[in-house]
């Protein structure tokens, strides 16, 4: 299961306003929350080790914070996922100049991508073994 339960990969808003500089910052991640995290990692290198290739430069995600699209780059969307696994929380980052939303999908998109390059992968198996499709985090 990942960290967001909601099933829309990650949800990067803004620091925690309830933290100021006087605080400790946000409490410690859970360890089913830490789990989460690496397994959304993981997802996030197959769904770029497939999309990337065909020219999809990363994923779409909806701010809660200003209800408003950002377009995060594989990288980028990388390195919140680790920061928000060493610290808690991610920190703003610059968006890209003027992105093509054609060039980014989804996390769910991404992830019914697998999906299906996986259920190819098992039906066209050479053993002849007609397999179900796996997600990737059943790996």
């Amino acid at each position: 299961m990942s960290a967001f339960d909601d099933g829309s990969g990650p949800d990067f808003g803004a620091p925690d306003p309830d933290f100021g500089p006087g605080d400790q910052g946000p409490p410690p991640l859970t360890l089913e929350e830490r789990a989460g995290i690496l397994d959304d990692l993981a997802e996030l290198e197959v769904f770029r080790t497939l999309l990337e290739p065909t020219g999809v430069k990363g994923i779409v995600v909806d701010c809660p914070d200003c209800d408003e699209e950002h377009h995060v780059d594989w990288a980028l969307m990388a390195a919140n996922l680790r920061q928000l696994l060493d610290e808690g929380q991610t920190g703003r980052h610059e968006p890209p100049f003027d992105p093509d939303p054609d060039d980014y999908v989804s996390w769910d998109y991404a992830s019914g991508y697998a999906d299906g390059v996986a259920a190819a992968a098992d039906r066209d198996e050479p053993t002849g073994r007609h397999g179900t499709g796996r997600h990737a985090r059943d790996d």
